[in-house]
């Protein structure tokens, strides 16, 4: 014959255990801090902000003085503009402000062919041994 604590804790367990399975999950755990649209949203301005990222770093490489410059020095614009595309959102980014400003600084004539030539070489190198490193 069981004991009354026993059957006590039994009682006990099966009503914890009643209360437990009787809330429903909806109510249980299911507040998100960020709703599935923002994630969305912030995953669609990262991939935009990356393809404007690549499109600066391509601008700068696909222009003549750039072709020129590179093919001067025995690189191939197309390796380097792949490789890019395999840096992070971070180097990336930095890499596009980089271009950015050469092609601003040649436009407005403060940088001279030589200085282009320069930059160019640096930052595809730059490109070529973070792709390497990995």
């Amino acid at each position: 014959m069981p004991s009354p604590w026993g059957q006590f804790a039994r009682a006990v367990t099966v009503w914890a255990l009643t209360a437990a399975f009787a809330v429903p999950l909806s109510l249980s755990g299911q507040t998100h801090v960020v709703s599935p649209a923002e994630l969305h949203q912030e995953a669609v301005s990262a991939s935009r902000a990356r393809q404007a990222d690549l499109q600066k770093v391509a601008g700068l490489l696909s222009s003549p003085e750039a072709a020129k410059a590179l093919r001067s020095v025995g690189m191939d614009s197309g390796r380097i503009k792949a490789a890019a595309a395999t840096l992070s959102d971070q180097e990336l980014a930095q890499l596009a402000a980089r271009s950015e400003k050469a092609q601003a600084d040649f436009a407005a004539g403060a940088l001279s062919d030589r200085d282009l030539l320069v930059i160019l070489v640096g930052i595809a190198a730059l490109i070529l041994i973070i792709v390497a490193v990995r």
